[in-house]
């Protein structure tokens, strides 16, 4: 990969460092306090959005990079990460289907649970800190 290839990645990585950190005070709330706070809830759904488009957009960018297709679709993105090595194979079950909160997120807006939010942060704060650094690690 060239370095202009790599800056990108890690400028990817530092979006989901970013919002980690900001999704911070939201792990742990309770369900009451999470639905009453409207901007919280807002806030929540975009920075998880965003995160995950970050990790897809790495899973992408290292693939073509390295010469393998486009994925069919964002799922497929984590599943070949891990087919490739670039994540490790286990991991990239896991996120997969971050993928299709990811779209849900975006396409149905008022269509889910606000369970399911609550759920991927906890999710988002156990598996992106190792999404990242696997893709150090790929990196260096």
């Amino acid at each position: 990969m060239s370095p202009m290839e790599i800056e990108i990645i890690r400028r990817k990585l530092a979006v989901i460092i970013e919002n980690l950190k900001a999704l911070e005070p939201i792990k742990g709330m309770g369900m009451d306090e999470y639905l009453q706070d409207l901007y919280k809830r807002k806030a929540t759904e975009k920075l998880l959005q965003k995160l995950i488009e970050a990790a897809i957009d790495i899973n992408v960018h290292t693939m073509v990079a390295k010469g393998y297709p486009v994925p069919d679709d964002y799922y497929e993105s984590f599943m070949r990460a891990g087919e490739l090595g670039i994540i490790p194979s286990d991991l990239a079950q896991r996120l997969a289907p971050s993928a299709g909160l990811r779209n849900r997120l975006v396409h149905e807006y008022d269509r889910f649970e606000h369970t399911m939010v609550l759920k991927a942060v906890d999710m988002a704060e156990e598996l992106f800190p190792r999404y990242v650094k696997a893709i150090n690690d790929y990196l260096n």
